[in-house]
Formats: C-alpha cells, structure tokens, sequence
C-alpha cells in the first residue's frame, strides 16, 4: 500500500462526533502500552502522527486518521490502565463499545497483543466481543523484535490456543516485520467494502 496522505482528523469523545461519511473504517485496539501508537506511526511510514508516550493510558479519545483521502484508521483507548479512576474507565469502555457497535463502516478491528506476555483476560473479552457481534477482526501480536526467534514461535503458539485461533501476524515498530501482512488483510477487507 502506498502512503500518499495520512492524517489526523478528529478526536471523539461521545458518538455525535464520529465522522458521518461512508469512507471505510479500520480500528487498533489493545491493553494500554501495547504499542499502537508506534503500530500506527509505523505502518503508515509517518513519524509522529500518533503520539506515542512511556505514559500508559494516553490515548483518552477515540482518533480518527485520514489516509489518502480514502479510508481511516480509528486509534482507540487502550483498556486495562489501571491508574485512572474507575468512572474514566467505564466512560471509554462505552465510548469504544458504540463505537464497534454502530459503524457500518468498520471493515476491519486490528487487536494487538504484547507477544512478551500471554493475552489478558481484557485481550480475551475483547476478542469474544468482537465475535459476539460479528465483526471482522485480526490479532497483530506486538513488540516481537524484543523476542528470540525461539521465544517469538513460542509466543505466537501460547496467543492462538489463549484465544482459540489459528492465526495471529507477528508485528516490530522498529524494523516493520509484519507490515506487508497487516497490510494485504487491510487492503482486502477495504476492497470488499460496498
């Protein structure tokens, strides 16, 4: 896929200001500091666009990037942060629960995984959610340039059985290993989009 534009349109706090056009959806979900940010950055060959931080939690909005004027890909909150208040959580929580919900438009849900540790219980609920409603989805399992090809082999077999599927895209921010498979699914899911 080739990169001719890609940017930030709008952050979302409540269902109202989702965009309204039919343009294709693709959405990155995953536990707090799984890396999407740095998936996002990475995948599209834009430094900076989503801001990465050491800062677990961040992202607080539901972002929406324009890509070559074409379709987006939605940034959502990442679960499992801890230290935010209980209220915080359960607002994002149904923030991101409409969101999946309600766009006809979403044609694909990217859930990423830390390949360092097995999948959480959150990494479970969300994977049951997704298929609960028929949704389309891929895991991307991340950060596997921190792993040895043994210990990358053995991370991917753990994430299938945990959450009883048969393929998962090993993915590295750092050298892209990974990315022409995210994004031949991205591309056929877009295609198949009516």
């Amino acid at each position: 896929m080739r990169i001719k534009s890609a940017q930030f349109k709008l952050a979302a706090t409540d269902p109202s200001s989702f965009p309204k056009d039919p343009r294709p959806q693709i959405s990155f979900m995953g536990r707090s500091n799984v890396g999407k940010s740095s998936l996002l950055n990475s995948l599209l060959g834009v430094k900076g666009l989503a801001r990465t931080s050491s800062t677990p939690g961040r992202t607080q909005t539901i972002n929406f990037f324009l890509i070559n004027e074409d379709y987006y890909f939605v940034d959502l909150p990442g679960y499992g942060y801890a230290k935010t208040s209980k209220e915080n959580r359960r607002a994002w929580g149904q923030l991101i629960e409409r969101y999946l919900a309600e766009r006809p438009q979403l044609v694909l849900s990217i859930l990423l995984v830390d390949a360092r540790h097995e999948p959480t219980p959150l990494d479970l609920q969300m994977k049951s959610w997704l298929q609960h409603y028929g949704l389309p989805f891929l895991v991307v399992s991340t950060k596997v340039d921190k792993l040895s090809a043994n210990e990358k082999n053995k991370s991917q077999k753990l994430a299938c059985t945990a959450l009883g599927i048969d393929q998962i895209v090993s993915y590295s921010s750092v050298t892209r290993e990974g990315a022409g498979q995210v994004w031949e699914i991205i591309d056929s899911h877009i295609a198949q989009y009516g």
